[in-house]
């Protein structure tokens, strides 16, 4: 579909909201380790961090697979989705990472099983979910335009790191929505990079993320999973 309909748009905030119970707010992507460490610890580094990780960082992957699924889902190539749901799985950097990406995964496709019952058989057939491939799924089921959802996806991911940041440095609720808005364009533009992608330009730079995750893990004192 080429528009985004009332109902399509109410299904997108419902997807993207910070109140779908998948656990998201429980994660902080290494943030929490950068913030321990004075890599990160006012506003600014805040900003600069997410700007990288949008151009540059894990999350154009996870969002390109989504898509991925989202097609997937069109075609129904069940083959395809399972493919790229390992494919995923084997692209996550640490154990933290995989981790955060399957639980969140698994709730999403859990839940959606219990609002569509139909798709409970696919859901049983691509096994354990990564988090983008249950997100595609939903979209495509809900048959919600796929640059709304891209916009919905990387808003969410966002709209939770900056909540993570607000918690961690801490900073004001006022600076973590200025923050929101200053992101606004950079979103649009990381949105038509991501839906430009190729399958064989499909790649990152996110060894500053692998490090940060990686120390997490054995980090003494922590508030968030990852």
């Amino acid at each position: 579909m080429d528009t985004l309909t009332e109902s399509n748009l109410l299904c997108l905030l419902q997807l993207a909201s910070p109140a779908l119970p998948v656990g998201a707010y429980s994660y902080s992507e290494g943030l929490e380790t950068l913030v321990e460490n004075n890599v990160i610890n006012n506003q600014e580094s805040l900003q600069y961090w997410l700007k990288a990780e949008l151009r540059y960082g894990a999350i154009r992957l996870e969002a390109a697979v989504m898509v991925r699924a989202y097609n997937c889902m069109i075609r129904n190539d069940l083959e395809a989705l399972c493919r790229w749901n390992m494919w995923l799985t084997a692209a996550r950097e640490t154990e933290e990472l995989r981790n955060s990406s399957l639980q969140m995964g698994r709730s999403l496709i859990q839940l959606f099983a219990k609002l569509q019952p139909q798709i409970k058989p696919l859901a049983y057939a691509v096994g354990n979910c990564n988090y983008a491939i249950a997100f595609g799924i939903a979209v495509a089921y809900w048959d919600i335009n796929i640059q709304a959802a891209m916009l919905g996806y990387l808003h969410s991911w966002i709209s939770n790191l900056i909540t993570a940041g607000v918690k961690l440095i801490p900073l004001g609720q006022t600076a973590g929505q200025l923050l929101l808005l200053n992101l606004q364009s950079l979103i649009s533009d990381a949105t038509a990079s991501i839906l430009a992608l190729e399958d064989d330009n499909l790649s990152c730079c996110s060894w500053g993320l692998s490090l940060a995750s990686m120390a997490h893990e054995t980090q003494y004192t922590r508030l968030f999973r990852s």
